[in-house]
């Protein structure tokens, strides 16, 4: 591991330097003082990882990956830690495992790593993300784990996993919505296309009555989005005007544009010579970090 570099906050952490390029791509620089290591090992020496962030894998999907493994072999090595002699733990690769067995292999090709509990979770996350077909809910999970538990800034995280700030925030972002409509992205009923239109009605009740009609009337996500406008400026008509400034559409696109990025719902207040103030609001102290990760502070 690298140096650890000093905390702007206690939230924050240090930066994942090669370990995490190592976990995307095996044959990457290992540890200073660690040799990579490659061997046939007894499958059932292997148990499974704990930080495993996949917990349900597509059986059809898993008995074709078996049938190709029958015929063409291991193609991707897996990754393992060595915990004593003859016994293993897997740090990477739980599709190939499991097809392994289901092919009737008794040994697979693996590197042998390592690693500690915390660079188990952070590799784990990593090639989860990069490696599998994740709905989006599964990498929005895993995109919060790697903040909070690794301790990885949303512009590090982006740059591990080949993703825009504002991408990784719109996924984040999904996790705000009520349970029964992110088991709904989970299980493919609404996009995230749906979900993110969604997001920007603040009644959870009105999100869960359209998260229904999305469904019932097999609604576009272009219809959505119309439905969603209409829902906020009638939600806006109904407040107390502040001025005429705040109301025109220079203002409101700039509200928008602001909120998608902070991945927060922006207040902006401002009167006809356009002085006013502009309020991001936050709802825990993890929030209010990734808010200033934002803006580098």
């Amino acid at each position: 591991m690298s140096e650890k570099k000093p905390k702007k906050r206690n939230a924050l952490g240090r930066g994942l330097g090669a370990l995490l390029d190592d976990s995307v791509v095996f044959e990457a620089p290992m540890h200073q003082g660690e040799s990579r290591n490659m061997s046939e090992i007894v499958l059932d020496q292997i148990g499974v990882n704990p930080f495993q962030p996949r917990a349900n894998f597509d059986q059809e999907t898993l008995k074709e990956l078996a049938d190709s493994i029958r015929t063409q072999g291991i193609i991707q090595p897996i990754t393992v830690r060595k915990l004593s002699a003859g016994k293993y733990q897997l740090i990477a690769g739980e599709r190939r495992l499991q097809a392994s067995k289901l092919a009737g292999l008794k040994r697979i090709p693996a590197y042998i790593r390592t690693a500690n509990d915390q660079e188990m979770l952070e590799m784990a996350l990593i090639e989860n993300i990069q490696r599998e077909n994740l709905n989006a809910i599964e990498i929005a999970v895993s995109y919060q784990r790697l903040l909070s538990e690794c301790h990885l800034k949303q512009e590090e995280l982006g740059d591990r996993v080949g993703k825009n700030r504002t991408t990784v925030t719109n996924y984040l972002r999904l996790l705000k919505l009520p349970p029964d409509i992110q088991i709904g992205i989970r299980d493919k009923k609404i996009s995230m296309g749906h979900a993110r239109a969604l997001i920007n009605i603040e009644n959870i009740d009105t999100q869960l009555n359209l998260y229904q009609q999305i469904i019932r009337d097999d609604l576009s996500v272009r219809k959505v989005e119309a439905l969603v406008r209409k829902n906020v400026s009638g939600s806006r008509e109904k407040e107390k005007p502040q001025t005429g400034t705040e109301n025109n559409a220079a203002m409101n696109q700039l509200k928008q544009k602001l909120s998608s990025h902070f991945g927060s719902r922006i207040q902006i207040k401002a009167d006809e010579k356009c002085r006013g103030e502009i309020r991001i609001p936050f709802v825990s102290t993890d929030d209010l970090n990734r808010i200033l990760e934002i803006l580098d502070f």
